[in-house]
Formats: C-alpha cells, structure tokens, sequence
C-alpha cells in the first residue's frame, strides 16, 4: 500500500473525539484542537467580545455565559453517542500569575479565586467525559487548589498527567510556559514530545519578518488589524535609541523615566525594549501593544507590536478575524484576547497527543 493511501485509510480508522471549550475566549484553544481534528461543538465565555472571533473563525457554537451556570445537561446535549468526549478549557489565569502570586501568595480553599477551576472540575467529574485538558499558567501547579482538582480527577477514574511546557519547544515563535493537564478514562496519557512531532523552534523574523512596514498609529490598508498604538514624542525618541534585545539602560539619562532612576526601579530592564529578530519574542501579554509595557518594540521599525503581529507571535492563523467588517478596532479589547489565548499551535499539540493516546489504547486492545 502507498504511504498516501495508508495515511488515508489511518484517517478512516482514527476515531471521533467531540469537545467542548470552556473559558473558550476568542478560540485559540478551540482552533488547535480543530487544526489536529477534533470536533469542537461548543465554545463557553462570559465575554461577549469573544463571541464574534470565535464563531468566524470556528466552526462551532459560542455561549455567552459564566461557567458557574453551566449545566451538566447543557454540556451533554452538545456530546452525540458513540464518540469519544472531551472537555477542555483555560480557567482565566491572571489569580494564578507569578505577579498576581507575588502580592496574593497564599489563599485558603474557599478562596473566590479558586471558583472557576473548582467549577471545572464540578463539571468533569459530574459529566465523566472520557477525555480533559486543561491548560494554565505555570504557578497554579503549587498551588493546592490544583492537586485538589487532580485528585479529584483521579477518584473518578481518570489517568491524569500534567507538565511545564515551553512554547518554544513546540515551534511557537514566543517565550511562554504554560501548565497543561491531560486526563484519560482509558489509561495513561501524556503530551508529545517536540522530537515525537518532528518540531522545530521559531524565530520572531520567520514569524512576522515578511509583514508589512508601518509607523507607529497608522494601520495596514489591506489587513486593519495590522496597526500599531501611537508613540509619544519621548518614546518615539526613546524606542530610536532602542537596541534589539537591549533595555532602558541603554539610552541617554535624560531619556530614562524617573522610577528607573530610582533604586527600587533599577531591576526592572524588561520594559522599553525591541524584540530580537533571531530569537523568540518575549510572552505576548494582554498590553503587549503597547512599548512601554514590555520588550513589545518592532525589532526594526520605531514602533510596538501591531494586534496583528501579536496574533501571529500567538501562533493565530494570519488570516483570523478579531472584529467584525466595517466595526472600528479597539486595541485594548483585542489585545486582551490575543494575549489571554491559548497558542493555536499548542492546542493542536494538545490534540495531536489526545489522538496519539486513542491510537495507543487501540493497538493495546488490538495486541490482546
């Protein structure tokens, strides 16, 4: 048999895995699972923002509502019989985040701040899809609100594994880590390695290098979310003065800001910076638009990141829709999205080994 007609035939065999995507936003998640093809019915968000990209881009409902309201019987209509379910979903991150951590380090259980992931876990075990992922930010592995929702995962019966992964390793062009869970009712689970997927690290120049030139507060006329915030007149000159992968440090004092020149504000370099051309971006954070609020200058141009740029460093499709034709952009709301999403090409990662797994459990039953 021709190895195309054996890719084929494999594509016949490989089984219907139906999901729903809950704290969905504008679909990043969603997206990669489709991309590693995954049925994704159903996508969950308190936000009505994300409603508009979702649904344009993925071929999937969108529900507007919080996840404390949610139904077991909600879920369950959008599972057809005789496919495999799984549930997915990113609990809002920011209670969890190193810098929300460094301020509110410790919370007791009953903590509204555990709610949504408590409320995920309500939903798996009372559901019992065969399949959960959940993907978060590194810090909420030591926190016990986590390990009450693994074990409680492990008491109904799922194999649970969960790992730090790098963003980098997995050729999305962006220093991110992040916490990803994946449980099975079928038996142990585990995401691919990069070397498993044949994957090859992305720099920020393979990623965004062929974009087109624009100035700061001006937008590309065939891509409007191709724009970039204004500059003022002191970071317009202080981005000029900007070395790729320098700092602050490196221009002239009367250019520094009067916190940097503090003592207290002399370890914090990573802002007013340009990306490396040859090296990962730094993490796309909901503010990465603007200059000042990260290492989010263009490695070349005087100006920060456009939405689009942001996107794409997000692994997003260049061509996927954040606002409807016609409606104006608005750089916060959009920038919020873009930098809250799980990478697309994470969540196909996430689907790949989800497959992997199912074909794995099948060559089990088949050797018996």
């Amino acid at each position: 048999m021709s190895s195309s007609k054996a890719k084929s035939s494999q594509a016949l065999r490989r089984p219907s895995v139906v999901a729903v995507d809950l704290f969905c936003g504008a679909g990043g998640l969603t997206k990669g699972l489709s991309n590693a093809g995954i049925d994704v019915r159903l996508g969950i968000d308190c936000d009505p923002a994300c409603k508009y990209p979702y649904t344009a881009n993925n071929g999937a409902e969108f529900r507007l509502e919080s996840v404390e309201k949610v139904t077991d019987e909600l879920l369950e209509s959008y599972y057809p019989e005789n496919t495999i379910r799984l549930l997915a979903g990113c609990a809002p991150c920011q209670t969890f985040s190193t810098y929300y951590q460094k301020y509110v380090p410790q919370a007791s259980e009953d903590d509204k701040r555990w709610s949504l992931l408590l409320q995920f876990s309500r939903l798996a075990c009372s559901i019992l899809p065969e399949l959960v992922t959940m993907e978060n930010v590194p810090g909420l592995e030591k926190q016990p609100v986590f390990m009450k929702f693994v074990n409680s995962l492990k008491k109904a019966g799922y194999k649970v594994s969960h790992s730090i992964v790098h963003c980098e390793d997995y050729g999305i062009p962006q220093h991110r880590s992040r916490l990803v869970l994946l449980a099975s009712r079928f038996g142990d689970i585990k995401l691919l390695t990069p070397k498993e997927l044949r994957i090859r690290k992305r720099t920020v120049r393979q990623a965004i290098g062929q974009m087109p030139e624009i100035e700061a507060g001006c937008r590309d006329a065939k891509d409007p979310l191709h724009m970039s915030s204004e500059l003022s007149p002191i970071n317009l000159r202080r981005i000029r003065c900007s070395k790729p992968g320098g700092t602050w440090r490196d221009w002239p004092k009367s250019l520094v800001a009067q916190c940097h020149q503090k003592k207290s504000g002399k370890t914090y370099p990573s802002v007013y910076g340009r990306m490396e051309w040859d090296k990962a971006s730094p993490t796309i954070t909901t503010q990465f638009f603007g200059f000042g609020n990260g290492r989010f200058g263009h490695p070349e141009q005087d100006r920060a990141l456009s939405l689009r740029e942001g996107a794409i460093l997000q692994s997003f499709p260049r061509q996927y829709l954040f606002s409807a034709p016609g409606e104006p952009i608005c750089l916060k709301s959009i920038g919020r999205m873009i930098g809250n999403a799980v990478p697309v090409k994470l969540g196909e990662v996430i689907g790949k080994s989800i497959f992997a797994h199912l074909q794995s459990v099948n060559d089990q039953k088949s050797s018996r």
